[in-house]
């Protein structure tokens, strides 16, 4: 009889632990997804500017001003020209190329003096050739490889490096670093993107825990598939976020959480991705083989859709 009443309390003590977890995700994803469509954060309560492109409609929108820093000059002229008639705010150019490792950000930051930067947005980012690739098929390796590596961890590691003594000194700040979908879980054919891309998860979460007690929030944003140039403008649909929606969509987020998806269909898709694509699975050698067919039944599709994305 005891042994039942103890297999009995266990099965009870479980059922509990299992609905109270699941009953705090479904609170904690409410919150996060949409009580915060309601109450917004006021932004401009980090400071009066906003770094990067990416965001650059809904903090333009939200009462920010935004530095834009990118490789092109014609982009940079032709987004600042579109925030300052659409939206009235003003803007500051900074052009670089993130790809050149460490010589750019002393020039960054000289660039940075005298603006009060309460928001700086991580965003860049980069595969190595646009397709699923085995490491050792990258054409170019030793060029690519290092700048797919500057792109995704050291960008940003030095730019923050370039606000966080203002933050720091005034007591307020937000980073939001851009992580993705391929670092939740080991990404062959995706090596090295997946495994910066898990750098800036940890980074930011470890800093995060940091610094907070300073009042300096640092959160990370965890995609999955966004129509950007980098997804060669995929299609939008249900499962695929446009970049203006989901950016929306993000910045609602901030002060609800410091870890997200971004948007509640990502939230879902990461969700079922853990339960019916584990890791295990991904790294097993059936599934990278049929990854590996699927590449190469898609190369030529993506190829061409890459080449669309460029000459636009």
């Amino acid at each position: 009889i005891w042994y039942s009443l103890v297999l009995c309390s266990i099965g009870s003590i479980t059922v509990v632990y299992y609905m109270l977890r699941w009953s705090w995700q479904c609170w904690h994803g409410f919150k996060v997804y949409v009580l915060s469509e309601i109450w917004q954060t006021d932004l401009r309560t980090y400071g009066q500017w906003a770094g990067k492109v990416f965001f650059k409609e809904w903090l333009a929108k939200r009462g920010l001003d935004i530095v834009l820093i990118s490789r092109s000059d014609d982009k940079l002229r032709s987004v600042a020209k579109e925030i300052e008639s659409r939206y009235k705010r003003q803007t500051h150019l900074i052009q670089t190329d993130f790809t050149e490792g460490h010589s750019i950000y002393s020039a960054i930051t000289q660039q940075l003096e005298g603006l009060e930067i309460g928001i700086l947005v991580n965003n860049v980012g980069m595969n190595y050739i646009g397709v699923l690739a085995n490491f050792l098929d990258v054409p170019d390796p030793d060029q690519r490889i290092t700048q797919v590596i500057n792109c995704n961890t050291l960008s940003v590691t030095q730019v923050r490096l370039s606000v966080w003594l203002v933050f720091a000194l005034r007591g307020k700040g937000l980073i939001i670093n851009i992580s993705s979908e391929a670092a939740s879980q080991p990404q062959p054919m995706l090596s090295v993107y997946s495994a910066t891309k898990i750098f800036v998860t940890y980074f930011s979460r470890c800093l995060h825990a940091e610094y907070r007690s300073k009042g300096i929030t640092v959160q990370c944003v965890v995609p999955f598939i966004v129509s950007t140039n980098m997804t060669h403008n995929i299609p939008v649909n249900p499962l695929v976020k446009s970049a203006a929606s989901f950016a929306r969509d993000a910045l609602n987020t901030v002060g609800y959480t410091t870890y997200t998806s971004g948007c509640l269909t990502h939230a879902l898709q990461h969700y079922a991705l853990s339960i019916f694509f584990p890791g295990w699975l991904r790294l097993s050698s059936f599934c990278v083989q049929r990854m590996a067919t699927f590449a190469r039944s898609t190369e030529l599709q993506l190829k061409e859709r890459m080449a669309e994305t460029k000459n636009k």
